[in-house]
């Protein structure tokens, strides 16, 4: 039994979090893509981008990349569609929530994502980048995140909930209120050893 050989290319966040301020897509998918290149030229064979929010222009960058590319959003939809969810909230950071990239591969596949209010997309996104990205786990933010799924099963009746930031298993690390919350980064990770399964020269 062998292993497989795996090429990181670990971006800067601060780079990526400016381009992503300034909202230059075109920008972003260049930055991207030269990393993709440059894992195709040290011998990878297909890539991820281990991360949600980039995905915004990941159609644009696998489009272009010389090598196949496993998307997050779509590894999670086939995921939910086999659990037959039908409406399904999301969290990430304020640029997942407010874009309609995660969104769109459901709604194809007559399936609603939901976002929180707008209230509740600012503290996501400022709990996210002031403390559970810098390993920060608070028990009151968590009672924070916890009472906002609640509130959209209240007035959404969401079925699920999609973990799209892969800090947030860190902190909402099981299921609540009978209903499964689907963690972007196992789902993921679980495709591409499929995906290095079923293509096993």
């Amino acid at each position: 039994m062998g292993y497989p050989e795996i090429l990181l290319y670990s971006a800067n966040l601060a780079d990526l979090m400016k381009i992503l301020e300034a909202g230059k897509w075109d920008e972003l998918t260049a930055w991207l893509l030269e990393k993709v290149i440059a894992l195709h030229n040290a011998g990878a064979e297909f890539a991820v981008i281990g991360s949600n929010t980039p995905h915004i222009v990941f159609h644009e960058v696998s489009s272009q990349a010389p090598i196949p590319m496993l998307s997050i959003i779509e590894e999670t939809r086939k995921k939910a569609q086999g659990l037959g969810l039908i409406k399904l909230g999301l969290m990430g950071t304020r640029f997942t929530m407010v874009s309609d990239f995660f969104k769109k591969p459901f709604s194809d596949n007559k399936m609603e994502v939901l976002v929180p209010e707008e209230e509740d997309q600012k503290l996501i996104h400022h709990r996210l980048f002031s403390e559970i990205e810098l390993g920060i786990i608070k028990d009151s933010t968590r009672k924070e995140l916890l009472s906002i799924v609640k509130k959209m099963i209240g007035q959404h009746s969401i079925d699920a909930l999609i973990l799209g930031c892969t800090e947030l298993p860190l902190i909402l690390d099981k299921d609540e209120f009978g209903i499964p919350f689907l963690n972007t980064t196992a789902i993921h990770a679980e495709s591409i050893v499929n995906y290095c399964l079923e293509n096993e020269a």
